[in-house]
């Protein structure tokens, strides 16, 4: 890209920086540029010992958020044929899919999601599991936990499973200068992009230009506190759509669509918890998931002969009625 660039055009470079994703806009090309071998300046053929596994993605975040959303479906998969037909093939397979999901996440190094997905792991557990599997999944996700933590120590910064790193300090600063800008401009928001725009003028910390990482944060930032209601609904109206298709399905013989639905209810409450740290909603390929996700959830409660769908965007949350049928 550098080398096709026109001189003197102003390049914007993605940096990790204090373990962030970061983006500079001070690099500019020149034709003594050009003529290198690696025009940026960036040279090096050994790896890096601070591996955080990405991917197709190509960035350990994205990566970790799909993960987190796919190893949830997998789970729910798992425990709703492990109740209705015991330890069979597709429970061992859903079983073995969820677990190399979840050493995925945590190859990534992202305390967050690990988190995220560690709480929607614990939902499917408490409204499916019975047994010894209500002790042998927490057990599981104290072993990935473990693996996580030690990851995180070798591959991020010091002090990082404390937050106490530099990554954390600077998200702190960062969210803490946007909650105070939010105040200025309330409904409407600053605008798309306006906080790359205006990065310095505003007084955001440092030259390297960061999200809000946080999805509420950032949608009241650019869009303002309506945008922000409007998600809040979207989550909780698909929240209790999902919960209420699972519960309608827990006793049905069709145990892969109730552990979709099941893996459903944790891949969402894993989304939400991320998202509050996280611009998630804000990553193209996460979002594509996740609304693909709100799709497969849609269906398979429509499908259902008590129409949870018109019930959870039309009752608003009150108690669905019932009609007896004419004989």
């Amino acid at each position: 890209a550098i080398k096709t660039a026109p001189s003197g055009t102003d390049v914007r470079v993605s940096v990790i920086t204090r373990g962030e994703h970061a983006e500079r806009t001070s690099l500019v090309v020149t034709d003594q540029m050009k003529q290198r071998d690696a025009p940026s300046g960036i040279t090096g053929r050994n790896p890096t010992h601070r591996f955080r596994a990405s991917g197709w993605t190509r960035h350990y975040e994205t990566f970790s958020e799909i993960l987190q959303i796919v190893a949830q479906l997998a789970l729910g998969l798992g425990l709703a044929n492990l109740k209705n037909h015991g330890p069979n093939l597709r429970f061992k397979l859903a079983a073995a899919a969820s677990a190399l999901l979840a050493l995925g996440i945590a190859l990534t190094a992202m305390r967050t999601v690990l988190l995220a997905f560690t709480l929607g792991a614990c939902v499917l557990t408490i409204r499916s599991a019975r047994g010894k599997a209500r002790l042998l999944v927490p057990a599981a996700l104290l072993l990935v936990l473990a693996l996580g933590a030690f990851i995180v120590w070798q591959t991020r910064a010091e002090q990082a499973l404390w937050l106490q790193d530099d990554s954390a300090s600077l998200r702190l600063t960062v969210a803490q200068h946007g909650v105070s800008r939010i105040v200025l401009h309330p409904f409407f928001g600053h605008g798309m992009d306006a906080m790359h725009l205006h990065w310095n003028e505003w007084g955001f910390p440092g030259k390297e230009m960061l999200s809000l990482h946080s999805t509420p944060l950032q949608l009241a930032f650019d869009r303002g506190l309506p945008a922000l209601a409007l998600w809040l609904w979207i989550m909780a109206a698909f929240w209790l759509l999902t919960t209420r298709a699972e519960r309608g399905f827990r006793d049905s013989a069709d145990a892969n669509r109730h552990g979709l639905l099941l893996g459903a209810t944790g891949a969402t409450a894993g989304f939400f918890a991320s998202s509050l740290v996280n611009y998630n909603f804000g990553d193209g390929e996460v979002a594509l998931v996740f609304w693909w996700l709100m799709g497969i959830v849609m269906v398979l409660a429509r499908d259902n002969g008590s129409d949870h769908v018109s019930k959870v965007f039309t009752s608003a949350g009150k108690p669905p009625v019932t009609k007896e049928k004419a004989d």
